[in-house]
C-alpha cells in the first residue's frame, strides 16, 4: 500500500470520526442526570427520556409530525412515482425543463419556498391545517422521490412491459401487476426518505404550522429559543434513533432487491 493510499485512509477515518462526534456527544448528554447540559455528565439516568415521553406537549408534537410525515410521504411517493415513469418512458416537449423544475426545491433555499407557501396559505386560510401542511411538505419530498424512482423505473426492462401489453394487459393492470411489483423496493425507499424529510422539516412548518399545530422540529426550535432544556438532548437522541431506523429499513429493502 502506497503512502498516498494510507493518507487517504487516515483522512477518511478522521473525517468520519469528526462527523460522528457531535452525534455521540448528544447521545451521551441524553442520558445525563444533570439539571443542565454539561459534558461529560457527572451521573447518568433516563430522567430526560421520561420527561420527554411523559410531557403531553412533546407527545402531541410528535403525533402531529408523524401524521404530517405519513400523509406527505404517501402523496409525494404517488406524485414522484407517476412523474418518474413519465420522464423515463415517455417523450414530450420540454421534458428536461419539466424535470429541472420538479428538482428545483432541492437547490432552492428552504426559506424562500417557505415564504412563498406562507403567503399562499394565508390567502386561502389554511394556516395550521394538517392536510395542507402535508401537501406543502411534499414540495420538498417529491424531488427526493423522483430521483429514487427514476433509477427504479430505469431498472425495469421495457420489453417486460411490451410483453404484458402484447398479451392484452390494460395500462392499469400493467401498473398493478408488473411495474409496481418490480419497482417495489424503490417505492419503499422513496416512502421512507420522504417520511424522514417531512418529519425533520423545520422552516416550512415554522411558517405554516401555526401556534396550535406545532410539529416536533418547531417544538424543538421554540424550546431552544426560549431556554436550552436538557430534555432537548433526549429529543435529539430520539430523532437520531428514528433516522437510524429508517436507514436500517432502507438497507434491508435494498439488500432484498440486490439478493
Amino acid at each position: 500500500m502506497s503512502i498516498f493510499s494510507r493518507l487517504i485512509g487516515v483522512y477518511v477515518v478522521v473525517f468520519c470520526l469528526a462527523m460522528i462526534a457531535p452525534v455521540a456527544i448528544v447521545l451521551v448528554l441524553s442520558f445525563s442526570n444533570e439539571s443542565y447540559l454539561s459534558f461529560p455528565p457527572a451521573s447518568y439516568s433516563l430522567r430526560w427520556f421520561e420527561a420527554f415521553l411523559g410531557d403531553a406537549a412533546w407527545r402531541r408534537s410528535m403525533s402531529i409530525s408523524a401524521t404530517v410525515a405519513v400523509l406527505s410521504s404517501l402523496l409525494s411517493t404517488a406524485i414522484g412515482f407517476l412523474a418518474a415513469y413519465a420522464f423515463v418512458r415517455k417523450s414530450f416537449p420540454f421534458k428536461k425543463a419539466f424535470l429541472a423544475t420538479m428538482l428545483m426545491p432541492i437547490i432552492a433555499p428552504s426559506v424562500i419556498i417557505a415564504v412563498s407557501l406562507y403567503f399562499m396559505t394565508a390567502k386561502i386560510g389554511l394556516m395550521g391545517n394538517i392536510l395542507w401542511l402535508a401537501f406543502c411538505h411534499s414540495v420538498i419530498s417529491v424531488p427526493i422521490v423522483l430521483i429514487i424512482m427514476i433509477a427504479g423505473v430505469k431498472s425495469v426492462d421495457p420489453n417486460v412491459e411490451r410483453a404484458a401489453i402484447g398479451l392484452g394487459a390494460s395500462r392499469a393492470y400493467l401498473f398493478r401487476r408488473v411495474i409496481i411489483p418490480l419497482t417495489y423496493p424503490s417505492i419503499v425507499s422513496s416512502m421512507l426518505f420522504s417520511f424522514l424529510a417531512s418529519f425533520d422539516e423545520l422552516i416550512i412548518s415554522l411558517f405554516l404550522a401555526g401556534t396550535r399545530k406545532q410539529t416536533m422540529p418547531v417544538r424543538i426550535w421554540n424550546s431552544l429559543h426560549l431556554e436550552v432544556e436538557p430534555v432537548i438532548a433526549a429529543v435529539s437522541a430520539f430523532l437520531i434513533g428514528l433516522t437510524c431506523l429508517v436507514l436500517l429499513l432502507n438497507y434491508l429493502v435494498t439488500r432484498r432487491r440486490v439478493g
